[in-house]
């Protein structure tokens, strides 16, 4: 059997290779089925329940989270919404208050203007076309205003339960510095991680990979010596060789 470092270095010089016009070349990851196994292993055992950090009270409150969070932290996103969540937390409510008294909550978030647009259109369009219910299917979810794709594997996710691998800057980070899922766009990283993450661990993956990315494996310094998988992590960024002491970690406080 073949290491994954000779498989990786078969894929590296293939690649070299002119390839047949129109043939769609597979992306891999640099990690071997048993690899990525005990990598998943490791993330379930130091955060055996993850969840996502921003602050919702129902399927409706967390589109509007979510949407409301692209280039805005998760922090930045809760201290906006705690306030408007607790006087409209549907989308009749959300329309009543009005596409103004929307934008005087969330000004703190980056684009505030253009996001309160689409909070009030969103609100609009779940009342019109799905009887004031979040739809539970991607197609459906991508037709609502400010909802994209990663947004909606989110809702799909944390609100009903069905995994998805939601591709965000932590992710698309971790996915090439590690080659755990090198791609280019959010959608072929996505491709990728939903094919090579084992089955029964998919569920909570996307949450222990934006963990990962947000405490240990951050954008501008990695912290290697607190990381449970840095002897199987295959980034040439790594500075240590030696895996921290795989321990459950305390709860989250979201």
């Amino acid at each position: 059997m073949k290491s994954s470092t000779q498989t990786l270095k078969k894929s590296i010089s293939s690649s070299a290779q002119p390839k047949p016009a129109g043939r769609k070349v597979a992306v891999r990851s640099a990690y071997s089925k048993a690899e990525l196994e005990e990598i998943f292993r490791r993330f379930s055992v130091q955060r055996p329940e993850p969840k996502g950090e921003l602050e919702h009270v129902n399927p409706f409150t967390l589109v509007v989270a979510v949407a409301l969070s692209a280039q805005a932290t998760d922090a930045g996103v809760n201290k906006a919404t705690r306030a408007l969540f607790a006087v409209a937390d549907t989308p009749e409510k959300m329309l009543a208050l009005g596409e103004e008294k929307v934008r005087d909550y969330i000004k703190t978030i980056g684009l505030f203007r253009n996001k309160a647009k689409n909070v009030i259109a969103l609100s609009q369009k779940l009342i019109d076309d799905f009887g004031s219910e979040v739809p539970k299917t991607r197609e459906e979810l991508v037709t609502l205003p400010g909802v994209g794709r990663k947004t909606a594997n989110v809702v799909m996710s944390m609100a009903f339960g069905i995994p998805t691998m939601a591709v965000d800057t932590h992710i698309l980070r971790i996915g090439n510095r590690v080659r755990l899922a090198p791609g280019k766009t959010p959608d072929e990283i996505e491709e990728i991680l939903m094919r090579i993450i084992p089955k029964h661990y998919l569920f909570h993956a996307h949450h222990w990979l934006i963990l990962h990315g947000r405490y240990c494996c951050k954008a501008r310094k990695p912290e290697c010596e607190r990381c449970v998988i840095a002897d199987l992590c295959k980034s040439p960024e790594k500075t240590c060789d030696v895996p921290a002491p795989l321990v459950e970690l305390p709860p989250q406080i979201l």
